[in-house]
């Protein structure tokens, strides 16, 4: 099928599919005019992209499940594992954006004592 038609099947844009070529996770055949020509089992891989990505993993991590998803190794236990890594992964920056979160807020009790403080100076003879 044409990059049009996956796309469409898909969901995904086909300037995504074509990112996906370039990084090595699709790798479509060529028409005999030069056009990509994905298999049918091509939907199902970019389905599972998509769905990754959706859920935040990289693209290295992709490329790293794709074989064994492929191959049909990829068992909903190493899914779940790898899902609840991802999980661990996300607690962690949520840990980090409220730290930075109240840092910021620090901040701004700073900067407002210090124009207080400022205020206040200016109005001392």
């Amino acid at each position: 099928m044409r990059i049009s038609e996956l796309a469409q099947r898909t969901g995904v844009s086909a300037n995504a599919l074509r990112h996906y070529e370039r990084v090595g996770l699709l790798k479509p055949g060529r028409t005999a005019g030069g056009y990509r020509d994905y298999p049918e089992s091509a939907r199902r891989e970019v389905v599972f992209i998509a769905m990754s990505r959706q859920i935040g993993f990289t693209l290295k991590d992709i490329a790293g499940y794709l074989p064994a998803y492929r191959s049909g190794r990829l068992t909903f236990d190493d899914m779940v594992q790898a899902m609840q890594a991802r999980i661990a992964q996300i607690d962690g920056q949520l840990a980090q954006l409220k730290e930075q979160r109240a840092q910021v807020l620090d901040h701004i009790r700073w900067l407002r004592e210090q124009k207080r403080k400022q205020a206040q100076r200016k109005d001392k003879p």
